[in-house]
């Protein structure tokens, strides 16, 4: 049997904002898509089929972390990352570019050998480049693969910036050739060049010429603020290849979501939903909840009364101060599929919004309140 190639179509558009189709031979994605983050083969406290059942339709992992536990030749001995998790639906693989940065006390960067790294759990040490870590995305079998890059911390020195950009240019060439052929999967470009608007475009320029399945955001997310992420994405939008999805790496908050997606944005993944539902913090169509608060103490009303998948109102905002409080684990697992769900709800809105021309109406009524 032949199976399905990677492909996609952008199906309508209101002014920047898009709607489109991502086909895989594993299923197709809905776009502007949210990924929940499933770092080490999980997306912690929730089973795979009820972040199916929030309307997932695709998720990510960590290649760094899943290389140091299980790693990966455990995961290929069973044949990838989809039989190891049991997860049906589309995989995307990070590239550990983004460990090169945020454990950047443990690793040193050589332009030739790339990350040389001592590990975070046992000091052992280890070399990630750039054919390593396409080696690694394509044993654990992912659908979709990122390029090697290097994620640099904000930084308002442009020779500093300009270097890391050049060097995750040519990791980037070096991630296509070690890619080869693979029609059934795909390979995205990151796109680097901090705050700077000629670094932005140079870098995307180069990939271009390179020709990759898709482009990545990356090197946001990493101390910005909002508005700083936003002149990132004016700068680009104009230039990002239409027929491409368009993925801004990291990100974020539900406002952050609604600004991307109205400067052509497709694609997002963040840990914020999961994160914080582990910790109390709900987000909701009234706004954020943090269910630890005394206040909700004698509050019998559901989290969100406009949730209805799952059924999910059925625990109060008073039983749910109780489990958490207590530290009982049973409210980390309900606040994070809660918060899943409500992402998943978010982009489905924004899908339908954008398909009826009120996308801004929408981005109006929202962008403050969540």
């Amino acid at each position: 049997m032949t199976l399905k190639k990677f492909n996609f179509n952008v199906l309508g558009k209101h002014n920047f904002s898009r709607y489109g189709l991502i086909e895989t031979h594993r299923g197709n994605i809905q776009t502007p898509a949210f990924m929940p983050v499933g770092t080490k083969a999980t997306v912690k406290g929730v089973f795979i089929d009820d972040i199916i059942k929030t309307g997932s339709e695709i998720i990510l992992s960590n290649t760094y972390h899943l290389m140091l536990r299980p790693g990966v030749d455990r995961i290929e001995s069973i044949g990838g990352l989809h039989k190891f998790m049991n997860c049906p639906i589309p995989i995307l693989t990070d590239s550990g570019g983004f460990q090169v940065m945020s454990l950047s006390k443990l690793n040193k960067v050589d332009r030739e050998y790339g990350a040389i790294f001592n590990s975070h759990i046992d000091g052992k040490k280890f070399t990630l480049s750039p054919e390593e870590s396409i080696r690694i995305q394509k044993g654990l079998n992912s659908d979709i693969l990122m390029v090697m890059d290097e994620c640099p911390k904000k930084n308002t020195n442009h020779s500093i910036i300009e270097k890391s950009t050049e060097l995750s240019t040519y990791w980037a060439l070096r991630s296509k050739k070690a890619f080869g052929e693979n029609p059934q999967k795909a390979l995205f470009g990151i796109v680097q060049g901090g705050l700077f608007k000629d670094l932005r475009i140079k870098s995307l320029n180069e990939l271009i010429k390179i020709q990759f399945d898709g482009y990545a955001i990356g090197g946001l997310a990493v101390g910005e603020t909002q508005t700083e992420m936003y002149d990132v994405l004016d700068y680009l939008k104009d230039h990002m290849p239409e027929d491409k999805p368009r993925y801004l790496m990291g990100v974020g908050t539900p406002s952050d979501i609604l600004g991307a997606v109205k400067r052509g944005i497709d694609m997002f993944d963040c840990v914020m939903p999961t994160r914080s539902g582990r910790t109390g913090l709900a987000f909701t169509w009234n706004g954020r909840i943090n269910i630890r608060n005394s206040k909700y103490k004698n509050d019998n009303n559901p989290l969100d009364p406009n949730c209805t998948n799952f059924n999910l109102n059925k625990y109060t905002k008073n039983y749910l101060n109780h489990l958490f409080n207590t530290n009982e684990m049973l409210g980390s697992m309900i606040l994070t599929l809660h918060n899943i769900n409500f992402y998943q709800e978010l982009m489905k809105s924004i899908r339908e919004n954008i398909k009826n021309g009120t996308f801004d109406d929408f981005f109006d009524l929202f962008f403050n309140k969540l």
